[in-house]
């Protein structure tokens, strides 16, 4: 079990945690919550620990000062989508994208309206992205599943099920076909072997700044809250 500590001024909270497969200290911000968490190697005094906070605390207090808030869209406001920036605009009828514009129905909530869009997009998507690659590979794939998660953009069962999060919609579609490559892949390769990523080479050649892509924005996708 880990425990928090207060530091700097303004203060912050950093949670500690022992790491039995850590082999060296590791400090990390959030740069979606906030969260500031250290951690550390099993046997390692917790002093030198300490120790290594206060030589950060400015390192820390920088990364928190940076942090952009959440955004919780609202009509005449912008969201990301496949790559590009729209502009939420009040109307009637069905949800859908005019030129740079996103038609919600004004006397709706905006929340989750716009949640049904990204999901029905993410869905139609991912879908067609993963029948490709499964054909390439010759491989099949029982079902696909998306849901909100944080800790991955994917993920691929033993038994060939694909979990997506549908908030790959609103990267450039590159990037939401790399991702679907990379599950595809583990079809073949349930691991992450050389054998695995000759695999997502062989159906996606210039997956690497794609995946770097996801690592330098992919909180920023998180930052659109779309519930209460």
């Amino acid at each position: 079990m880990g425990r928090a500590i207060t530091l700097g001024n303004p203060p912050f909270s950093v949670d500690l945690r022992r790491s039995k497969r850590a082999r060296r200290l590791s400090l990390r911000v959030s740069r979606l919550t906030g969260a500031v968490t250290l951690t550390i190697p099993q046997r390692a005094p917790e002093r030198e620990a300490l120790a290594f906070l206060e030589s950060r605390e400015d390192w820390i207090a920088g990364h928190l000062a940076a942090i952009v808030p959440s955004d919780r869209p609202s009509l005449g406001g912008q969201v990301p989508f496949a790559g590009e920036t729209l502009t939420l605009v009040g109307g009637t009828g069905r949800i859908r994208r005019e030129g740079d514009s996103l038609i919600l129905h004004s006397g709706k909530p905006v929340g989750p309206q716009l949640s049904a869009f990204y999901k029905t997009q993410a869905r139609a998507a991912l879908t067609e992205a993963s029948d490709r690659y499964a054909a390439q590979v010759g491989r099949s794939y029982r079902k696909i599943t998306l849901r909100d998660t944080r800790s991955r953009w994917g993920s691929c069962s033993s038994q060939g099920g694909l979990m997506y999060s549908w908030r790959l919609v609103m990267a450039p579609p590159a990037v939401l076909d790399y991702v679907a490559a990379h599950e595809v892949a583990h079809l073949v390769e349930m691991n992450h072997s050389a054998a695995f990523w000759s695999v997502v080479q062989s159906i996606c050649p210039d997956y690497a700044p794609l995946r770097q892509w996801l690592r330098d924005n992919g909180e920023d996708l998180h930052r659109v809250i779309l519930t209460d």
